[in-house]
């Protein structure tokens, strides 16, 4: 059953294309700071206030800059992994201080008439503005804005402005580079990130005129980096400054008495980097360098091309859903904080909370592949390339694990920074082998889109033999002339270490294929990876006569043989205060019952689609609607996806909502340690892939689109082959154009469709009235009310929605 809640007012505004909060609540800081994050992929900074308190959980990062720290057990085994890795919070460059006639400016004192701050999705920049009365009763307006640089990788910017209301006040400013804050953690939750208490070691510390920089190592990892501020400051009759630095901070106070009139307005510029073998005047002269390109850009220049960048991608990328506001504002927030995650990522991992906060200690997962790098492909293709290139840097890595658990080919971590495997715990780790094919997938996804030869011959290739060598040692020949994967865990954690999981022998079957008709376009580099024909041929065989297991009773796929014949979890009789189960009950219990956490065979539906029948899809959807709880953010993207082609278009949407909703309602109670990647991207595949209909077997695009009564109408923008095409939905038609590029061929309900500049108009079929599959008992997607209002906007999670998402 499908209830019409309420939700409390959050302190967000509805606005198409920025996110706002107006007024203060200080309890509801840790969560904005991840709402409010600005990164480019390189660089990533929450969105604590320049003043650094009050805060909820301070947090500056570097993609790939970690720390180790051992991994516990009770009870060793062979093949355990032994060091973890925990990203670390470096040195903080927001921050700066204000003090009024010698009153700090603390949002907690004295009394803000007017606070408010937007992420704009278009110029890619956190503004904020106060009016603040201190305790003594002197009235100042301050204006910032922070930008991180999409086209300067190593630099961010905060333009700082502040104004007397009330007279002539004596104004000072500290502008500093912090490192090694402290920082509160919640103990005992395994979401949030170890704790590191003072991680970093000076190494060098050097201030003069404006301009300081600091630079740490790490102190077992051995990485080293360098943070650098520089300031322009714009006159000021009267203006005194004074640079101070030391082992963990340099700061650059201004003090000047500003009439009536006037303002103290100054930019400070921040570069960042840092290098496992650089060593200390390397890293000084590359921060150097790169403070020296800000200072020459100038603020007004880094604003400029940060909107040009900007406007380039949502020429590409933009999604128009009319008739629901929130949900507007929302898949925009997806899609900008996505690009965050992955625009100058550049052969570093994307991990599943980007840089927005030190969740899952800042590892990446197979969400990147199935999830992220979707959405990346068809909109910003280098930087899906960038991403398949970190997992190429990594392959040494990954073959030495395989060759630890005693397999061929390369064996893909579970959970990593660097690409070495630090998940303890392996049912869900080591035996999740389907990363693997996850991999490959995103390789053969971007090579279809792409047609990118160079790539294929320097890195896919490689990958896709080395993954697919993986599962021929894995799996075996059975004597009923079948090709089986034994022992594997599959997407869905609440069953583990099981025979033929369909999921993963779909897109294992798909790797093999793809290993194969790769080296046979690349016949060079196949015969310097050691592949011949026998090898290939061994690949096809194994990939034709791959295990599917299907139920001829129930007539549905099990999600792994003999699941079906499992009891079935028990949910009349689980209390909606038990959600997550894996925080309530034993692991064990789980693994031996019908429940699961996240879309399984619902995913391999959608990404292995070609592999079953729309009639089986449909029986398989009800079929698994009844047993997923959604203990994860994974799952509601893609139930709304196969919702969608099933013929359930009102459920698709509510699941779409949930989706995109996910961190600006924070559904799992947990957006305080970050964003949910996997999840924001997905709410791109809801309406690309569910409502659109978009697929993409062996390179072939297809549509098939159709629309829940509500929204009135979507567009989305995707990029195919160097080719930029607008597809617009509307209840009974679709309209295909060109905006960039050259004409190519899709199609249509199966009919072929020449896209070019002038709009093709193509009917869309009625849909079958089917009945609304049902839940478990507290796990039904809440529905939402597109048309409430802005103050009382209907959507409420449900019980189920608390879990982590891996």
């Amino acid at each position: 059953m499908t209830n019409h809640l309420p939700r409390p007012e959050r302190g967000y505004t509805r606005s198409p294309w920025e996110l706002r909060w107006q007024g203060l609540d200080v309890d509801e800081l840790q969560r904005t700071e991840s709402t409010f994050a600005l990164s480019n992929g390189h660089i990533g900074m929450r969105g604590t206030l320049e003043e650094a308190e009050p805060r909820g959980l301070p947090g500056t990062y570097l993609n790939g800059f970690y720390e180790e720290h051992e991994l516990p057990y009770a009870e060793a085994g062979y093949g355990y992994p032994e060091a973890g890795q925990t990203v670390v919070n470096v040195t903080d460059g927001k921050v700066i201080r204000l003090l009024v006639e010698d009153e700090p400016l603390d949002m907690r004192y004295g009394q803000a008439t007017d606070h408010h701050r937007v992420l704009d999705f278009r110029s890619g920049t956190l503004r904020r503005q106060t009016e603040w009365t201190s305790p003594t009763g002197r009235r100042v307006r301050v204006r910032t804005e922070r930008l991180v640089s999409f086209t300067q990788r190593a630099v961010a910017a905060v333009r700082y402005e502040v104004e007397p209301l009330d007279g002539r006040i004596q104004l000072v400013a500290q502008s500093d580079l912090l490192t090694n804050e402290p920082i509160e953690h919640e103990p005992g939750d395994p979401r949030v990130a170890a704790a590191l208490e003072a991680p970093l070691v000076s190494e060098y510390a050097k201030a003069e005129d404006y301009r300081a920089v600091l630079v740490h190592r790490t102190k077992r990892s051995g990485l080293r980096m360098a943070a650098a501020m520089d300031h322009q400051i714009e006159e000021s009759p009267g203006l005194r400054t004074d640079m101070e630095c030391e082992a963990d901070l340099a700061r650059l106070t201004l003090a000047v008495d500003v009439p009536m009139g006037s303002k103290l307005c100054f930019t400070k510029f921040l570069a960042y980097g840092w290098s496992a073998q650089r060593s200390i005047p390397a890293l000084r002269a590359q921060v150097d360098a790169a403070l020296a390109g800000a200072l020459q850009t100038g603020w007004d220049g880094l604003l400029a091309e940060q909107r040009e960048f900007l406007d380039n991608f949502w020429a590409s990328a933009d999604v128009e859903l009319d008739g629901d506001p929130e949900l507007q504002q929302a898949v925009r927030f997806a899609l900008f904080h996505v690009l965050q995650a992955g625009a100058r990522g550049e052969s570093r991992a994307i991990p599943g909370k980007g840089l927005t906060g030190p969740g899952y200690d800042g590892h990446a997962f197979w969400d990147t592949e199935t999830f992220v790098l979707q959405l990346l492909t068809y909109t910003l293709p280098d930087a899906a390339r960038d991403a398949l290139r970190w997992r190429h840097s990594t392959l040494d890595k990954a073959k030495e694990r395989a060759a630890q658990l005693g397999l061929r080919g390369a064996s893909f971590p579970w959970r990593s920074i660097n690409g070495a495997e630090c998940s303890a715990y392996w049912p869900a780790g080591t035996a999740a082998f389907h990363v693997n094919a996850d991999i490959a997938d995103a390789v053969l996804r971007y090579l279809n889109a792409t047609h990118d030869v160079e790539f294929e011959r320097e890195c896919g290739t490689e990958l896709l033999t080395e993954t697919a060598r993986l599962w021929i040692s894995l799996g075996h020949h059975d004597p009923h002339g079948g090709f089986r994967i034994d022992g594997v865990t599959g997407p869905d954690e609440y069953s583990a270490v099981v025979d033929n999981n369909v999921y993963t022998n779909l897109m294992a079957q798909r790797n093999l294929r793809a290993a194969a008709d790769s080296c046979e376009r690349q016949p060079d580099i196949a015969e310097q990876l050691g592949v011949d024909h026998i090898e290939v041929a061994g690949w096809r065989e194994a990939a034709r006569k791959m295990r599917v297991p299907y139920d001829d009773l129930l007539k549905v796929h099990p999600q792994s043989e003999r699941f079906t014949e499992h009891a079935k979890w028990d949910f009349a009789n689980t209390p909606p205060d038990r959600y997550p189960l894996l925080l309530n009950y034993p692991y064990f219990d789980l693994y031996r019952k019908q429940v699961v956490k996240q879309a399984d065979l619902v995913l391999a539906m959608h990404l292995r689609g070609d592999a079953f029948s729309l009639e089986q899809k449909r029986r398989n959807f009800v079929y698994y609607e009844a047993l997923t709880v959604r203990d994860s953010s994974l799952s509601a993207a893609t139930q709304s996806v196969m919702a969608a082609e099933c013929g359930h278009l009102e459920l698709a949407y509510d699941y779409f909502a949930e989706a995109v909703l996910t961190d600006l309602h924070d559904l799992h109670h947990n957006v305080r340690n970050g964003l949910h990647m996997a999840s924001l991207a997905g709410s791109w595949l809801a309406i690309v892939a569910g409502f659109g209909g978009m697929r993409d077997y062996d390179g072939e695009l297809s549509f098939r689109p159709r629309l829940p009564p509500v929204p009135h109408r979507i567009a989305f923008r995707m990029c195919f082959r160097g080719n930029q095409f607008c597809v617009e939905i509307q209840q009974d038609i679709a309209r295909y154009w060109l905006t960039h590029g050259t004409p190519f061929t899709i199609t249509h309900y199966d009919v072929p469709v020449t896209v070019t500049h002038d709009s093709v108009t193509m009917p869309i079929p009625p849909a079958e009235q089917l009945e609304r599959p049902s839940q478990p008992a507290w796990c039904a997607p809440v529905r939402r009310l597109p048309h409430a209002t802005p103050t009382a906007p209907a959507m409420s999670p449900s019980p189920a929605a608390t879990a982590s998402q891996t």
